[in-house]
């Protein structure tokens, strides 16, 4: 079960979260959980396993601020320099950005 102490603990900054939810922590843990099987993650790889650039920085833009809103920085972080990166279209290995996103949100759905 996900709970402050466990979110805190994986590196979310949980006090932002909380407070884009007017402090209402169950709300926030709810955004929190209703994201564990989201799969633009996995749209994201699709498409950039594709060279689809396009559809890929559609994916990458989505889940940055999707992420960004709910503070969960571990995850965030490699989305985001994916993000930009698509933004320019830049055609380059994200194999290690992606891996790194994708076992940050293996760890979350961990805690779960």
């Amino acid at each position: 079960m996900l709970t402050i102490e466990k979110l805190k603990e994986f590196g979310a900054n949980t006090e932002d979260g909380v407070g884009r939810c007017m402090g209402n922590e169950s709300f926030y843990i709810m955004l929190v959980s209703s994201i564990l099987n989201d799969k633009k993650l996995d749209e994201l790889e699709q498409s950039i396993n594709a060279d689809d650039l396009d559809k890929a920085f559609e994916a990458a833009h989505a889940l940055k601020g999707m992420l960004s809103n709910l503070s969960l920085d571990p995850i965030t972080k490699p989305i985001n320099e994916m993000t930009e990166l698509l933004r320019k279209r830049v055609s380059t290995d994200y194999t290690d950005l992606l891996n790194e996103a994708k076992n940050q949100m293996e760890k979350l759905k961990s805690l779960a």
